[in-house]
């Protein structure tokens, strides 16, 4: 019978100690996150589409985006509003093509420019698009990660092509609020985790990589030395 009174005790402590104070530390710390929620959809707008259509040209030599296909982001996803001659597809990546786990998932002052190869735009845009109509519904990032799985795994979205590339060379690039003109890159996509074969985040290796599980891809980058306009970019450590 003590036992079972220590027990309940116990209890009682746990609900009027320990949970508020595990409540108010889960508070504070989302109050701290910089960007806990999705912000107002006009927030992740560009004011008109010819910025935007500039801005998505601005991530690869104009030898490349000249010709390339132009999305632009509305109320209800991308759609084109440049048609394309060469197969290459750019866009103004919001902040939702990052993983559901990054802390500025939500943040509607990014703003990455990138321009996609054909293998890329054929099989690693239609994730970002699909993300993007889940985040225009009002998905959580639970259900923005489970539809994806589950798209992935019914073979909905296509299988990623070899060869698939992307150029990001914007000096307009903003990546995130620390990174906000990061430095040029060129992207590589790999399915799977290939982080090792290619030799990458090794000291010396110019290449790094990231893992991305959720879109079950390897992000392969290499730093550029010149932003798409010709002009120098200053040299990078990391």
């Amino acid at each position: 019978m003590q036992k079972k009174t220590l027990s309940f005790l116990a209890l009682v402590f746990l609900v009027q100690v320990i949970l508020p104070d595990a409540t108010r530390l889960a508070r504070a710390q989302a109050e701290k996150a910089p960007y806990p929620a999705m912000a107002p959809l006009d927030q992740y707008l560009m004011p008109d589409q010819n910025s935007e259509i500039a801005l998505a040209r601005s991530a690869a030599p104009a030898s490349i985006s000249d010709a390339a296909e132009v999305m632009v982001l509305g109320r209800q996803g991308y759609t084109t509003a440049v048609k394309g001659r060469n197969g290459f597809l750019c866009i103004v990546e919001r902040s939702w093509g990052a993983g559901t786990d990054e802390p500025e998932f939500w943040n509607p002052k990014a703003r990455g420019p990138i321009c996609f190869n054909p293998p890329a735009a054929r099989t690693f845009v239609p994730i970002f698009l699909m993300k993007t109509k889940l985040v225009l519904a009002g998905k959580s990032k639970t259900e923005i990660v489970q539809a994806t799985a589950s798209a992935l795994d019914k073979k909905e979205l296509p299988a990623l092509e070899p060869g698939a590339m992307c150029y990001m060379l914007s000096k307009q690039q903003y990546l995130n609020d620390e990174g906000k003109s990061w430095h040029p890159h060129l992207m590589f996509f790999v399915a799977g985790n290939a982080e090792k074969s290619w030799g990458a985040n090794l000291p010396g290796s110019p290449v790094i990589a990231t893992d991305d599980p959720q879109e079950r891809v390897t992000i392969f980058m290499v730093l550029a030395g010149k932003w798409s306009d010709g002009t120098p970019a200053a040299q990078a450590t990391h």
